[in-house]
């Protein structure tokens, strides 16, 4: 089983991907903890997102590939990659499913001004889920390109909605 967690910047996915993992006693994979740990000593200033979404999508196509993995010799993964887009979902849904691998979607669904509020507090308390400071620019980047999903997407990735709170 491959578990999909997706919300945009501040929905909790960290969070309530290390309760999943702990729970289920399945493997957390966090695109954020790849990118600090391979990347962030390297980041340009100012940010180029064009040198960002390059890394991310090496990050997340070994992250995938490391799940596929984990799930052939039968241990769930959680891939806490953000999920932003409607089409990162399917793909790595439609690789699960070609190695015999179910698939189930979270979706983490809380509204924007709220997840602003939360950014700020991570930001300030730089607690157990902060890896980088996220900025207004930032956030409001990743607002024009997340894509929640949809009913059909939902059914099809047997998807559950989840609100979290704090």
């Amino acid at each position: 089983m491959i578990h999909l967690v997706c919300g945009s910047t501040g929905a909790g996915k960290t969070t309530y991907a290390g309760r999943l993992s702990r729970q289920l006693g399945a493997m957390h994979l966090s695109i954020d903890d790849w990118m600090v740990t391979l990347f962030s000593p390297d980041m340009p200033q100012p940010l180029d997102w064009a040198w960002i979404g390059e890394r991310v999508a090496r990050c997340e196509r070994q992250i995938a590939a490391t799940a596929l993995q984990l799930g052939r010799i039968g241990v769930a993964s959680i891939l806490d990659l953000g999920l932003l887009r409607s089409d990162d979902r399917r793909r790595i849904a439609a690789l699960a499913a070609e190695a015999g691998l179910a698939v189930h979607l979270h979706f983490l669904d809380v509204d924007p001004v709220e997840r602003w509020r939360r950014v700020g507090t991570r930001n300030a308390e730089k607690g157990e889920t902060f890896r980088l400071t996220v900025t207004r620019a930032m956030f409001d980047f990743i607002e024009t390109i997340w894509q929640p999903p949809d009913a059909d997407e939902m059914a099809a990735l047997n998807g559950v909605r989840v609100t979290l709170q704090d």
